[in-house]
């Protein structure tokens, strides 16, 4: 750990850094069938921080016929609620007392500034909490029924759940899946993503310290498209959850299909953010830069289209580019940077891709667009927040995903024009409104098509409050109570208690 890692974040106990982390099946740590390893890298230095067992196929059949077993003929998923809860609690708990450590390795392997990752921590321990909390008072009900009959349903745990982890939020994702599956009594099989698995192979480790028995909890990281298909296609997965990209969630529906599993998606995004004319401009300004360059853009709820009233649009640009230019960028660990890196040299290149597109389009770089070689950091993957003026609705930029640091600017004349530029998209995840009248952003929210709508403010979720999109960015919600539903089975059974014999056909 450098001076400034030990400067920004006292660790107090013995740390979660391994040279070398294993998966996670069954309750123990185990190695590969094949003895394969993935190099993991920081993506802030570009340095090797670790080595991770890289799962089989034949890994993936242990870790599903070990969840399998587990609900089938274990006792976690007949564990009253309340004691269920119990468990939740102490994970919560576990993972508070390690809260230092917990943020350390989730910046080195991710890259992303301390503050993004002590919010995104912080709700992960949250997510436990609230579930804990939702599961005691989640049940069936009673339904009216002509006569002499008594109706009541039943919720279920649905089985064994397949949740396939994106590489933005490593932990608080896997925490926004595995929270209300074992809630429920669900048994789950984590692919985390093969860039960032460290964190969710620690939570594996962690809910199996709190008391989560052997087998409820898997972490497999792997190839998805070796280890991620097996799991979408194996006949004893009840489920699968995915948070990703749209390409990848419609083939996951068509491969879900032969088995008819049931599927939760939350997909890509383009979101809009519509700043009207009697908008609180310094507030607007203020919540977009963190709407659109929070976790270096890298987020699915970025509102990465900007559409401006025509009458302030310059007062706001102006200020918008002065701000973005102030943003700190370099080292994740200092409490003063505002944004880390990007996640690889991959994206980076996306990312480059994309602001080149936009010139060749016509666009213009209002400030930005460029890759940057922050002191001490020059081996990195890095790119400056940027912005982009005048653009069309059919550039690549405006209708295509980047995820990165790239956020477009343009005008509107009306409230018309504003909603039907904001749904002149494929996607339909979240939505920015700056206005201080309340009849507009009533109006505005109503005909937004988006499953997510802030009004002056760029906070998208907290625990209880569902997450999910419109269109091409996927079906279901998370993070609510109603996500319960997601993991279990409702089972109706309907009772006759009259004094004669039921015999509809008089025979």
């Amino acid at each position: 750990m450098t001076k400034t890692h030990e400067i920004e974040i006292e660790i107090e106990q013995e740390t979660m850094k391994r040279d070398f982390y294993k998966l996670f099946i069954n309750g123990e740590q185990v190695e590969s069938s094949s003895g394969e390893r993935t190099k993991i890298y920081n993506p802030a230095t570009g340095e090797l921080l670790a080595e991770v067992a890289k799962a089989t196929k034949e890994d993936a059949e242990k870790a599903v016929q070990a969840a399998r077993d587990s609900f089938d003929n274990g006792k976690w998923k007949i564990t009253p609620a309340g004691r269920r809860a119990r468990v939740l609690n102490k994970i919560a708990a576990i993972m508070g007392s390690r809260f230092n450590e917990l943020v350390e390795l989730e910046i080195l392997n991710t890259g992303k500034s301390l503050a993004a990752a002590k919010g995104q921590i912080s709700q992960a321990i949250e997510d436990f909490e609230f579930y804990a909390g939702a599961i005691v008072g989640h049940g069936g009900s009673v339904n009216n029924v002509p006569g002499q009959f008594h109706n009541y349903t039943e919720k279920e745990p649905l089985g064994v759940c397949a949740q396939i982890i994106p590489w933005n939020y490593p932990l608080m994702m896997a925490a926004w899946k595995i929270a209300p599956a074992i809630a429920a009594g669900c048994s789950v099989v984590i692919k985390p993503a093969s860039l960032t698995p460290l964190t969710a192979i620690i939570l594996g480790e962690i809910c199996y310290e709190a008391g989560v028995p052997a087998g409820v909890v898997n972490i497999l990281p792997g190839s998805g498209s070796e280890i991620g298909n097996y799991l979408v296609e194996h006949e004893l997965v009840n489920k699968v959850a995915f948070t990703g990209s749209t390409p990848i969630g419609k083939d996951i529906m068509a491969k879900a299909a032969g088995t008819v599993k049931r599927v939760t998606l939350e997909l890509g995004g383009k979101s809009p953010s519509l700043v009207f004319e009697d908008a609180d401009i310094e507030a607007a300004v203020d919540g977009s830069l963190y709407g659109a360059f929070n976790n270096t853009g890298q987020s699915c709820d970025a509102r990465t289209r900007i559409y401006i009233h025509e009458n302030v649009y310059d007062e706001f640009v102006e200020k918008f580019i002065a701000k973005t230019e102030k943003l700190v960028i370099g080292d994740p660990f200092d409490k003063g940077t505002h944004m880390g890196a990007v996640i690889d040299q991959c994206q980076l290149d996306t990312v480059k891709m994309y602001v080149q597109s936009a010139i060749d389009e016509g666009a213009e770089i209002l400030t930005g667009g460029k890759e940057l070689k922050p002191e001490g950091f020059e081996n990195g993957f890095w790119y400056a927040p940027t912005i982009i003026g005048n653009v069309t609705q059919d550039m690549k930029v405006v209708r295509e995903e980047i995820f990165g640091p790239v956020v477009v600017v343009s005008k509107f004349k009306n409230e018309k024009e504003a909603i039907a530029l904001a749904n002149d998209s494929d996607f339909g995840l979240a939505s920015s409104i700056w206005s201080t009248n309340t009849a507009t952003t009533t109006r505005v929210a109503n005909q937004i098509q988006a499953g997510i709508v802030m009004i002056n403010t760029p906070f998208s979720a907290f625990p209880g409050t569902p997450f999910g999109g419109y269109k091409q960015s996927g079906f279901g919600r998370e993070l609510a109570i109603g996500s319960l539903d997601l993991y279990t089975e409702t089972k109706s059974i309907m009772s006759y208690f009259g004094s004669r014999p039921v015999n509809p056909f008089g025979l």
